[in-house]
Formats: structure tokens, sequence, C-alpha cells
């Protein structure tokens, strides 16, 4: 009966081009890659250009990287062998969350830091621990699905608010009768590429005696002075800020972060389960973190940010051309000024047979759809790496030019 059950199910999101698939990458996370088809063996992959990776910098294959990944394991073992609270926490961790406590100071006075072994579990536990029942928390409906599902699991009560619309949020702010007000938002939104308004998100949290949560996964390492994220961005600092931010995006590894004020930090060592409950990261992995941080905030890292500006103003004024030569498409690019460029097209079977078109001229570029984003609202999620060159930018651009030609000319072939 629930295999019957199972594949109704999976039949209707077939019908609905729902139906996710994986690849199998062969070689390192890099825009150049191998790649062969979920279930098929090493010997069919193929060669392709990748618009894809979280890496936007470019670090997860650098060899500096890779030694102090490898120094790590030397020092440290393979794993840690328990969690933080039994005998998995080593001097590696301690050390990280101590230099990630200074790189977050300037934006939460006295801040201190807990490491998690990924963000979705740092935003549950975030969420459980703070959102007990003489709290409510205010979240933007397009925050991240870690934000939503720790809010529901929450025991607090919630309310979302239209994305980024802060008149309704001042209006949910002050119809509010509890104690504890927790306002909660991604700082760059993953499938758009927006960033969000902290600097008025922050004001509204200190006119409301509230607090802001603020999943930073995406501009940690990108945004700001030194790369320090969108707090830096928007030269914010106050202990009213609760910051979680990824190390598996920019950082060019795994793992994440809470930074916040020391009492907060404390209660979700004795209260967050999603960090009690579960085996710490191996130290390995913390060792080369610290290696990052200082590619991050050295000169390296300002000189890979230029480079990945540059490249995002080429695809913005290229793809916007494009757009205007086929206005019947109906395609639009969001508005980002991130690394993530998203190219709406709308439909889900459309944008499918985009992406499809592009993988056949060697190209990977993901087709994004519902429930993830809104209905009607399908996309090819394009992000950009410091590790792109602007030869790569041109090959993805001329190859949607194609499929936009084809799709012009004969608007249903590409769908068949």
């Amino acid at each position: 009966m629930l295999i019957d059950h199972l594949n109704r199910r999976l039949r209707e999101r077939d019908a609905q081009s729902l139906r996710r698939r994986r690849r199998i990458a062969e070689a390192a996370c890099g825009p150049h890659q191998r790649v062969a088809a979920d279930g098929r063996p090493a010997s069919e992959a193929r060669e392709v250009l990748a618009f894809c990776s979280n890496d936007y910098l470019g670090l997860a294959s650098h060899p500096a990287l890779i030694e102090a990944l490898a120094e790590g394991a030397r020092l440290y073992g393979a794993g840690s062998g328990a969690s933080h609270l039994i005998s998995g926490h080593s001097r590696a961790h301690a050390a990280l969350e101590d230099e990630l406590a200074k790189w977050m100071a300037p934006s939460i006075p006295g801040a201190e830091v807990l490491s998690f072994s990924t963000g979705y579990m740092a935003n549950l536990a975030l969420l459980t621990a703070l959102g007990d029942a003489d709290a409510t928390i205010f979240a933007d409906k397009l925050n991240h699905a870690s934000l939503v599902d720790g809010a529901l699991l929450a025991k607090a009560e919630l309310h979302r608010y239209a994305h980024r619309n802060l008149q309704v949020l001042e209006r949910q702010l002050q119809a509010c009768t509890t104690p504890i007000r927790l306002i909660v938002s991604d700082a760059v939104f993953s499938m758009d590429g927006d960033v969000a308004e902290l600097d008025k998100l922050l004001a509204l949290a200190e006119r409301f005696d509230a607090w802001l949560i603020v999943d930073d996964a995406h501009g940690f390492g990108v945004l700001g002075a030194q790369g320090r994220g969108t707090l830096a961005h928007y030269g914010l600092c106050s202990e009213r800020l609760i910051v979680m931010g990824t190390l598996g995006k920019a950082a060019g590894l795994a793992g994440a972060f809470v930074a916040a004020h020391p009492v907060i930090i404390d209660w979700l060592l004795q209260a967050a389960r999603a960090y009690i409950y579960t085996t710490a990261a191996p130290p390995a992995i913390a060792h080369a973190l610290r290696a990052s941080l200082a590619l991050i905030g050295g000169e390296e890292g300002e000189a890979r940010r230029r480079h990945l500006k540059s490249l995002i103003a080429a695809l913005r004024a290229q793809l916007g051309a494009l757009i205007a030569e086929h206005p019947r498409l109906g395609w639009r690019l969001a508005e980002s000024s991130t690394a993530i460029q998203p190219l709406i097209v709308g439909d889900n079977a459309a944008a499918l047979a985009v992406a499809a078109a592009l993988d056949a001229q060697g190209l990977w570029v993901p087709a994004i759809r519902p429930p993830t984003v809104p209905v009607g609202t399908a996309r090819l999620r394009i992000t950009l790496s410091a590790a792109h060159t602007e030869a790569d930018v041109q090959r993805l651009v001329q190859a949607l030019r194609c499929a936009a030609r084809e799709l012009s000319c004969h608007p249903t072939s590409i769908l068949l």
C-alpha cells in the first residue's frame, strides 16, 4: 500500500515537472566538472561548465585549504568520535570559535560563537531553543527552508510577513503581546539573490524591543569589509543581533556557526537539541577553516571578491541585452547584486527545457521549481564563482542566446 501510494505521488510530480534527480560529480568542486547521471558509471561522465555551486570565492579546491585539511587530519585524526558535550570538542573547534568571535565582534560587541555541523542544524537549534512559549517569531516568507522548519518546530507563535515588506512586519510587531520577539530573515535570499534591508530590520528590533536573527549563509565571505558578511556590508553593530553563518559556501569547506551575546550562546549550549545530540564535525575541518578565514580576510580574498563583482556586472549586462532581444519569452532577471543571479522563466516545464538545452551544450545550470520558489517563478539559478572567467560567462550567455532563439522561432520545439 505504501509503495503504491508513493508511486502515485511520484507520478504526480512527474506530471508537474517537479521530480528531482541527482548527478554524480567525478572531480573536485570547480567551474569545470566531470559529471555522470545518478546511477551511471564513471566511464559515462562528461565535461561540463557549472554555474550551480555556492563556492563563491572558488576556495573549495584551493591548495592551501587542501593542505590545511590534511594537516588537520594528521593532528586530530579523521573524526571527532562524539558530540561536543561528550568528548568531540577539540582544540581545533575551540580555536575556530575564538577566531570567528573576533571576526564578528565589530558587529556584535562581546560576541561568542558556537560551531555546528551544518547551517540547517544551526537554524533548527537557534529557533527551537529561543522560540519558546514566551516568544513570537516574525519571519520573511522567502526565508530558507531551515528557518521555516525551525520556526514550525518552535513552541513560539509564528507570524510570516510578505517578502521584505517592513510595513506588514511593523504592524505585526505593534500587535505582539509576548515578552520575547524574534525577527528572522535571510541576509542574502538564496533563490532570489536580493539582500534584506538589515539596517531597517535592526531599527524595528530596537524600536519594539526585539532580537534580529540573521541567516548570513550567502553573505559571509562575500559581502562587507574583508568578507565579514552582510552585517559589515551595512556597518551594523548591536547586541540585539544573532547571526548564523555557513562555512560550506564562500569559506569552501563545511559547517556553520552562530554568533551572539554570550548568554544566548550559553543557552544554546544547554538547550539546542540539534547541537547537543549530534556528533561534532571532524576537527580537521575546523582546523582547515582557520586557513580559510585567513584567505577570505587577506589580499587574496579581496582580489577574488573584486573579480566576482566584475563577473556579476558582466553577466547582468549581457543577460539584460539578451532579454531585451526576446521580450516575448517573458524571461526576467531578478534584482540581485550578489553572486546569485536567477533568470526567471516562469513555467516549470519551460525552465526544465532551457536547463536541458544548456546541458546539451555542456553547461550545468539547475532549474529551480516550486515548492522551493513560488508557483509561476520557475527559474535557472545561475551562481557565479571567483573561479569563473569572463570567457565562462560569455559561453553561458551564448548558450542561453541559442536557447532563446530556438524558443522564439519554435515555441514548442524546446519543450518536446
